[in-house]
């Protein structure tokens, strides 16, 4: 890596200036002096360079030199992974964790994965460098590798992105495999987890686009020499352009401690081909037997070809799998508390249709758990995934239903079996939960009926990890269904047997390994206080723009925040609590004679201008921040509560007391 001149000298002048604190010149003279003194015998020679610095370094001088000088992972990776226009000594990545040193276990097996740089992103081709300090559009590289996860530092998007990053992988991870024991070669041969490499993009406004997923495999590694390789990975786009390239990383692999033998190239070449020959196998003979399975289902009666029964699906990659793989056990540790909190989670995560070019309505795309979770937002269906997913970590009977709500628009969300039979919607876009009650069709005209508060219109399908089942009654209505899996003249099921031949965890190669959630590295109160700032910022200059004063009420945004709490645990919980202390507050913090005004909302980020924005499109609101009158005291209180993934429900209050005059 070439340094600016600036850099060189400044680089130069530290160097010289350790060697003076260390009294280099003075340790040097001692050394000539008696290395000239000890060749003054009888066979005498000259005193070469390479005889010099020998002498250096059996005395331990170079060795000292080099322990005081610090270099820090955390700094060198800042410097490396930094814009070049960024004065590299003064560059602070504040978003970033700091990472921890790590001292590498001897006695396991790691692999480390360098990424030495990008190059030919031709969508950044034009793209000007970013000045200092200017805000730009970055890359983001996620790793996720049997358990563990990684994430590099964002660059600035370029042509030639300067992402440069190191990451440790363990081969052996307590609970996945014979943690205890060295890998060797063979046992490493067999290991088929690939590591998953997702790419995103992050504009200017905080929009996240996911640019490319790749699987990896690193077993190349066994066959080079001193078990260090290195080489070129193309990155392909996704959905509709998942056949056009995105860009090229260079990507060093390198095994600790090395291989005592290597294996050839050959055994590695067959064993990836015979992995490859099996999956290949088992979904032919899926795919013999659910078009079988199909046949027969059409054949119970003709409405059945228009009902939405979904076998298979495609990812981000153009992969068709079926859906029955998107769905796994996955439990969240202490990460999150109950089902509703995992819903509440789930909602948490944005909602957008997969990007498409043109026309031609709506594209079909569903998203691997990596790829959904590193974007932090995706469409109906990887949300009633994950949401199926955790429900079924907290033991439930979980399903994601697929059909349709109003207007005929195809859509996504979970169902649940209650012990006694109940049936529970949950709509994982909102976290909201309805009870369902069928109508019965037989019953007499003036008989009381159940009427649906949910918003679904028909089902097509029901399915899970391990179940696969379609409807076969009369009608796909939602309100008439009963959900009596077991009753075959409702509903046809799928072989178990089947499915776990290419949906099971390790069935084939060809499924994506399941990542863990990650904790939140924000800091909630930190977040909150500044995002309070910006807030009042904004709303002081609005008022400004209007010729009005603005004097705040400290005291009151407190009280506010009683209320923010108590709304975030309602839609959690689905419980109302604390509403009379707050309300007790208020009236008592407000003199008689006064008027308050609140507005409470709730956003899924931190873009203190888009909130704001959006808080002024409200007629309320915005009668509370241009408020006119005598006395006027504006309050606003800001909470940002973090779930796993950093995903955030922010929750901001207006408001406002002033004398009422008549």
């Amino acid at each position: 890596m070439s340094l600016p001149p600036e850099k060189a000298s400044e680089l130069k002048q530290i160097i010289h200036n350790h060697l003076l604190k260390m009294d280099i010149h003075g340790k040097i003279r001692e050394v000539l002096a008696e290395t000239v003194r000890d060749d003054q015998g009888p066979a005498r020679r000259s005193l070469s360079e390479a005889d010099f610095l020998r002498a250096l370094q059996r005395r331990g001088i170079i060795d000292d030199m080099m322990k005081d000088l610090h270099f820090t992972q955390e700094a060198g990776t800042e410097a490396e992974t930094g814009s070049p226009t960024k004065p590299a000594a003064h560059f602070v990545d504040k978003d970033i964790t700091h990472l921890k040193k790590t001292n590498i276990d001897p006695s396991r097996r790691c692999l480390y994965l360098q990424v030495l740089g990008g190059k030919a992103f031709l969508e950044h081709l034009q793209e000007p460098d970013p000045l200092p300090g200017q805000v730009c559009s970055t890359f983001t590289l996620y790793l996720h590798f049997r358990n563990q996860r990684f994430r590099s530092k964002p660059v600035p998007c370029a042509c030639e992105p300067d992402l440069k990053e190191g990451f440790l992988l363990e081969i052996h991870r307590d609970g996945i495999g014979e943690s205890g024991k060295m890998a060797d070669a063979t046992s490493m041969l067999s290991m088929c987890d690939p590591v998953h490499f997702v790419l995103i993009k992050t504009d200017t406004s905080s929009e996240t686009m996911l640019v490319s997923s790749y699987f990896l495999d690193w077993r190349t590694v066994l066959s080079s020499p001193s078990s260090k390789t290195c080489f070129a990975v193309e990155l392909m786009g996704v959905g509709s352009e998942s056949k056009v390239p995105a860009g090229v990383l260079t990507v060093s692999l390198e095994l600790y401690p090395p291989l005592p033998e290597i294996l050839s190239a050959d055994i590695i070449s067959t064993q990836q081909s015979l992995e490859r020959q099996r999956a290949a196998e088992k979904e032919r003979l899926f795919l013999v037997y659910a078009k079988q399975w199909w046949r027969e289902f059409l054949e119970i009666r003709p409405s059945n070809q228009t009902k939405l029964v979904k076998i298979f699906a495609q990812d981000e990659n153009g992969v068709n799998r079926p859906v029955c793989s998107y769905v796994r056990v996955l439990r969240a540790g202490r990460l999150l508390e109950s089902p509703r909190q995992a819903a509440r989670f789930v909602s948490l995560l944005a909602h957008e249709k997969a990007p498409v070019v043109g026309g031609g309505g709506k594209q079909e795309q569903w998203c691997t758990l990596m790829a959904f979770l590193c974007r932090g937002k995706g469409d109906c269906e990887d949300h009633a995934t994950l949401l199926c997913s955790l429900q079924l970590g907290f033991g439930m009977d979980a399903y994601v239903c697929v059909g349709t709500k109003a207007k005929g628009v195809p859509h996504a969300w979970v169902l649940t079996r209650g012990t006694d039979g109940s049936i529970t919607f949950w709509e994982s876009l909102t976290a909201h939960r309805y009870l369902h009650r069928p109508i019965d069709p037989d019953a007499p005209p003036l008989a009381p009926q159940p009427k649906p508060s949910y918003p679904y219109q028909t089902v097509g399908c029901v399915f899970n990890h391990q179940t696969f089942l379609a409807n076969c009654q009369p009608s796909d209505a939602v309100e008439l269904c009963v959900f009596d899996f077991q009753n075959q003249s409702r509903w046809k099921a799928m072989s178990e047997e089947a499915l776990k031949s290419v949906c099971a965890p390790g069935s084939t190669t060809s499924l994506p390994p399941l990542p863990p959630l990650c904790s939140p590295s924000l800091d909630p109160a930190a977040a909150s206080n500044q995002l309070e700032l910006e807030m009042r910022y904004l709303v002081s200059e609005h008022r400004k723009d209007l010729d009005l004063a603005t004097v705040w009420d400290d005291h009151l945004s407190y009280l506010l925040s009683s209320a923010l709490s108590a709304y975030e645990l309602e839609r959690c919980t689905g419980v109302s609590c604390g509403n009379e202390e707050f309300q007790d507050a208020v009236r008592r913090a407000v003199p008689d004679g006064h008027t308050f005004k609140g507005f409470p909302i709730h956003f899924l980020h931190r873009n203190a201008r888009r909130a704001f924005a959006t808080c002024l499109r409200s007629p309320f609101c915005e009668e509370i921040v241009c408020c006119r009158g005598d006395h006027v005291r504006l309050a606003v209180r800001v909470r940002v509560f973090v779930y796993p993934e950093n995903a955030c429900a922010v929750w901001i209050m207006f408001a406002c007391k002033y004398r009422s005059v008549l």
